[in-house]
């Protein structure tokens, strides 16, 4: 998504590479559970988009004056935090999804449910240990991704700052996430603008805005500029988002990382569901979402009938109109050109993702 030099890709890898081996290090000496937990959790963020770090990265180069004090080795650590924390977020989203797999191969549930049937577990007592190993895998990810912010050369005032864009990217994220599952398990569904507070609440704070306003952190950009780069930053975020949800509905096992159709067999409430309940179409929606669980048959059936509503238009619709809104933001004399051909390129690229 985002264009960096051959340099900042390789220094983003190998400060990510350098996290995860740290916690097959310390885990070594304490047993042969806890090396499969770190092994487990070091794949989970192996071979990665790195969107996250190479945002931060981006933001720095666009942002960056003459007088930051960042140091290259602290923009790769920090960098490398929030790719650490996305890792942790998705051990934790697959638990809570009950997905076995990631990118077609056995996530950290899916692995530690094939350890404990190795031992002649039940498969009840094997789906346990499975969900155990997420929790705790994620854990300790998250963790990490505190310890490369608070052990990165930084001043005291930017290590602050970072602090304080982590916590609330985690707080918001969390907050967003509960809600998507609460708004799974009720028998109506909830407003359209409820819905989308969630899809900002789930990826645009620890997506777009975390890292974007991370990286002007350690530049040393004015108050003014950024002012203008979180609310792009938050748009782009929903936009994402509202792709995502796209995807997760109407895209290919390839750009789904995991079976087509997933967001309808698992009965997501996502914003492209509230707006197909304002349609004429609802009813024959309804019927077909109803039973979108029991296959794929069902599941080509609430596509159509999505399609057909209108919904996915009028989804495609909120995409543009927010990647107009980062667009114009983005078109503020308070940023650099830079910043404002980043910004630009960010939202291109979102578009290309529309399934």
């Amino acid at each position: 998504m985002i264009a960096l030099s051959d340099e900042d890709r390789a220094a983003i890898d190998a400060a990510v590479s350098a996290a995860l081996e740290r916690l097959r290090e310390r885990a070594a000496p304490l047993g042969a559970g806890a090396v499969a937990l770190a092994d487990a959790a070091a794949a989970a963020g192996a071979d990665g988009k790195r969107l996250r770090p190479r945002l931060v990265v981006a933001a720095f180069r666009a942002l960056v004056g003459d007088d930051t004090s960042t140091s290259e080795p602290a923009l790769w650590q920090v960098a490398a935090a929030f790719e650490v924390l996305h890792t942790a977020f998705v051990v934790h989203d697959d638990l809570i999804d009950r997905d076995l797999e990631r990118r077609g191969i056995p996530n950290v549930g899916g692995r530690f449910r094939t350890r404990a049937l190795q031992f002649g577990a039940t498969s009840s007592d094997a789906a346990l240990l499975g969900d155990a190993a997420a929790v705790l895998a994620g854990d300790l990810l998250l963790a990490e991704a505190s310890r490369l912010i608070a052990t990165a050369d930084l001043s005291i005032a930017v290590r602050t700052e970072l602090f304080a864009i982590l916590d609330d990217a985690i707080l918001v994220s969390v907050a967003g996430e509960l809600a998507d599952v609460e708004n799974t398990l009720r028998s109506d569904v909830p407003d359209t603008d409820d819905l989308l507070d969630v899809a900002r609440a789930k990826t645009a704070a620890y997506t777009f805005e975390a890292p974007l306003l991370a990286g002007a952190a350690l530049a040393g950009a004015s108050l003014a500029a950024r002012a203008e780069l979180a609310p792009a930053a938050a748009d782009l975020g929903l936009a994402f988002q509202l792709v995502d949800d796209l995807i997760g509905t109407f895209g290919t096992r390839r750009q789904a990382g995991r079976e087509p159709g997933a967001d309808l067999r698992e009965a997501k409430r996502t914003p492209l569901i509230g707006l197909a309940r304002r349609r004429d179409a609802w009813p024959q929606v309804e019927s077909a979402l109803a039973v979108a669980h029991t296959g794929p048959i069902a599941i080509r059936r609430a596509q159509r009938e999505l399609e057909a509503s209108g919904a996915r238009d009028d989804v495609e619709a909120l995409v543009h109109a927010a990647l107009h809104r980062a667009r114009a933001r983005a078109a503020s004399p308070d940023l650099p050109t830079p910043a404002v051909a980043l910004l630009s390129r960010i939202a291109a690229v979102i578009e290309e993702r529309i399934p």
